[in-house]
């Protein structure tokens, strides 16, 4: 039997995987460290349980103890698990820009979660940093982590990570690109690459308001850089000593949205439902497109696993009051306002009469006409009524197909409302559009003036 002795034992050795759609235009092969097959769904379960044993090892972690970490909810969640099977109490100090469903997951864990403002300096005593320092002095046989300076962070990454990665591509990659948030992945799995072949270019992520970038590339640390950001779980307003400047080639400053926007296509492109930070790497890697080649193999490692940003990026509300999508509708907005709705037509051997009837009791101005399941024509109550009129005796017994348009248009569901208007007329009020799962659906001008 092939059995794991705990979930820690579950942690690493996580699957490579080419991408395809998302990266056209790019001249080379481009895989990812799929890091959200760990237990915990983020690649911090790796130096989570390090942080762990190494403690334990030097006597810094006791038996009963309580682990405390400031955390943007990863390093959280593997310290956590490691919590949850060690026995230790847990401790999490994190900033309010965080997402809710990273609190919710580390307590049904069962840590204790203080929340603290994200928009103050890293000294001030308000600050996820102090909290946890504070309370790690104030409680009893406790020990405070600090993943930013804690070094057994990028060894984990160095004694695991580097090596999956440099075995699952026999030693062909010839680039590495990651977000930098506490610098531990991009220097320990750097470190690790570099040293198989000083010629792999390790290129770390950044966010505009961070202070990575600049401070790489003159040794400066410009507080002007520093102003808040959306991105989650990337970029600092401090130099962690995990951080190894050394290591890396290059810093790629990604914006909110560009971030967001490609994280929400990995998902519908890719199948892969990833975090923040995955689409800030993947969008970087495009921006450096300039600097590959067809000979190229880029390894991208991300981070965590989109079920901690439903509430944001998967959010199409608040992804448009930031501005990161359209603001103007399109029409799968209207199918899904039309929530329950189903797709109704008429026999073509219907009589007239018949539709008038059916128009009459469903409000229907038009309606598709049907041969079966396929759609072979329209009326429109304006046609029905003219002909009943003229010869209400003779007309009203005769057949739907007697007085049939031709079909109603079918459209994409990705158009939006303004150009979805070019469509409508006075002589073709309504389209036809099928939805993701094949099912057909008419779009009047009333729905759209019921949307608007």
């Amino acid at each position: 039997m092939d059995i794991k002795n705990n979930i820690l034992e579950t942690i690493g050795n996580t699957p490579m995987v080419e991408l395809h759609k998302v990266i056209k235009g790019l001249p080379c092969r481009v895989l990812m460290k799929v890091e959200t097959f760990n237990p915990g769904h983020s690649i911090k379960d790796r130096m989570g349980l390090k942080m762990v044993e190494d403690a334990e090892a030097d006597g810094r972690l006791k038996p009963g103890g309580t682990i405390i970490e400031c955390t943007s909810g990863n390093t959280g969640m593997g310290l956590a698990l490691a919590g949850c099977v060690k026995g230790y109490r847990c401790i999490f100090t994190t900033s309010d820009k965080q997402s809710k469903e990273k609190f919710d997951i580390l307590r049904a864990m069962g840590a204790e979660v203080i929340v603290c403002p994200t928009n103050v300096t890293p000294d001030d005593p308000r600050s996820y940093y102090s909290v946890a320092e504070r309370l790690s002095k104030e409680i009893p046989n406790s020990f405070w982590f600090n993943q930013y300076d804690n070094l057994s962070n990028r060894l984990a990454h160095y004694e695991s990570t580097g090596p999956e990665i440099w075995k699952q591509t026999d030693g062909q990659l010839t680039h590495m690109i990651v977000g930098v948030g506490t610098g531990g992945t991009i220097s320990g799995t750097g470190k690790y690459l570099k040293e198989q072949n000083p010629n792999v270019k390790i290129w770390g992520v950044d966010t505009y308001g961070s202070v990575f970038k600049k401070y790489h590339e003159t040794g400066e640390f410009d507080e002007k850089e520093i102003y808040p950001y959306i991105t989650e779980g990337i970029g600092e307003d401090i130099l962690p000593k995990n951080v190894d400047f050394g290591v890396i080639d290059h810093f790629e400053k990604v914006t909110d949205k560009d971030g967001a926007v490609m994280a929400r296509r990995l998902a519908r492109e890719e199948g892969l439902l990833l975090g923040y930070s995955a689409g800030s790497a993947v969008a970087g890697l495009l921006q450096m497109k300039d600097e590959l080649t067809a000979d190229d193999l880029v390894v991208v490692v991300i981070h965590d696993h989109g079920s901690r940003y439903i509430g944001k990026l998967y959010n199409d509300d608040w992804m448009r009051d930031r501005g990161f999508l359209e603001t103007e509708l399109r029409v799968r907005d209207l199918i899904a306002d039309k929530k329950g709705s189903t797709f109704s037509g008429i026999e073509k051997t219907a009589t007239v009469r018949e539709a008038l009837k059916m128009m009459k009791e469903h409000e229907f101005s038009q309606m598709p006409v049907l041969d079966g399941d396929t759609v072979v024509g329209s009326i429109l109550e304006t046609d029905v009524l003219n002909y009943l009129l003229a010869s209400p005796m003779e007309n009203s017994e005769k057949t739907v197909s007697d007085i049939m348009r031709a079909p109603f248009p079918e459209i994409n569901s990705d158009l939006t409302l303004s150009e979805l208007g070019k469509h409508l007329t006075k002589e073709n009020p309504a389209v036809m559009v099928k939805d993701a799962l094949g099912q057909k659906h008419l779009i009047a001008q009333y729905d759209i003036l019921q949307a608007i």
